[in-house]
């Protein structure tokens, strides 16, 4: 236990000249009742009251006692804290392209990819984790985190409306995706740093080419597995019109050559997931990864730990009150 408020603990020295005049005026006290000779008292029994005759005065030395240290603010001893766990850096770059609509994964393609990515997170506890997010153009929704409730709760919440509501231009740049998951791994000092490539499609938009992100890659000691997520031949796509949704049917274009080019340039595989149970089986093949050691910084709250010295002090205060005014209560 520490306390917020050390220095008022120094108020307990103000115990001792009370104890010494207490001793000291003991024997000055007038008697109650004067009588002549009290040897007629000597063999006496004595009451109880006797031995209850100092006890509101330990009381009012346990009351004040319990008062300076809910003054002194006594706390639970949570603080910053290093600890080393096994674990290794994982960047997620996920296609959000219109084309991960397609419904040929249930309930479709980004959903799928949500739901098996977020029980791969949950089996990695000691990794640190983030998310890249790529249509068009790629941007990181979180970073590097040890923090797995916050990352879910971003992936949760990313959609395939982004392009649509203007926020980043359509298509696939997978060639930024990686650019920008590279950027947030290549100070890492884990051993083994590593990124999760999903995409649906080819590469048609962006100012790197995915070979070019996948040297960079390489450069900086990161593996890349790619996965190309769609069933082969055509895959059904809603599409909205005024009688409600529609479905038509759209060819399943995945580059993988290129995938399979990016993979191998970093010392990483290629996965085709038709389905979401073949989906779920590359998550755990990927989950074999090596680990390494890292340093996490933890931290937990400190709280106020007042609660029972304050009933203390609050009991102490009535016990000496009904003392002092049945049992002990003095006759002028």
């Amino acid at each position: 236990m520490t306390f917020a408020n050390i220095e008022y603990l120094f108020l307990l020295l103000l115990l001792i000249p009370y104890i010494l005049w207490y001793i000291l005026s003991k024997g000055k006290t007038s008697p109650t009742l004067q009588v002549s000779d009290t040897h007629m008292y000597a063999s006496a029994p004595k009451s109880y009251k006797v031995y209850l005759l100092h006890a509101p005065f330990l009381l009012r030395l346990l009351s004040f006692t319990m008062l300076v240290i809910i003054l002194a603010r006594p706390q639970t001893t949570d603080n910053w804290q290093n600890t080393e766990v096994e674990g290794i850096d994982i960047m997620l770059a996920v296609d959000v392209s219109t084309s991960m609509l397609a419904e040929d994964l249930k309930p479709n393609r980004l959903e799928a990819a949500k739901e098996v990515a977020s029980q791969f997170i949950n089996g990695r506890p000691n990794d640190n984790i983030g998310l890249t997010i790529f249509a068009g153009e790629s941007f990181t929704q979180c970073p590097l985190t040890i923090d797995h409730a916050v990352l879910l709760n971003l992936f949760q919440n990313i959609k395939c409306d982004i392009a649509q509501r203007g926020l980043i231009s359509d298509g696939t740049a997978i060639g930024m995706g990686i650019a920008n998951a590279v950027s947030r791994l290549k100070d890492s000092k884990a051993k083994s740093k590593v990124i999760i490539l999903l995409t649906d499609g080819t590469n048609n938009a962006g100012d790197i080419s995915p070979l070019t992100a996948a040297e960079i890659a390489k450069s900086f000691g990161i593996r890349i597995y790619t996965i190309g997520v769609g069933t082969n031949g055509t895959a059904p796509y809603p599409v909205p019109t005024y009688a409600g949704v529609q479905y038509m049917q759209v060819p399943v274009e995945i580059d993988e050559q290129t995938l399979t080019q990016i993979a191998g340039t970093t010392n990483g595989n290629y996965f085709r997931a038709g389905s979401n149970a073949k989906l779920e089986e590359v998550y755990q093949e990927i989950d074999k990864l090596e680990k390494t050691k890292l340093n996490v910084k933890e931290f937990s709250k400190r709280e106020d730990d007042y609660q029972l010295f304050a009933w203390i002090l609050v009991v102490s205060i009535l016990l000496e009150v009904v003392l002092r005014n049945s049992i002990l209560k003095r006759i002028p």
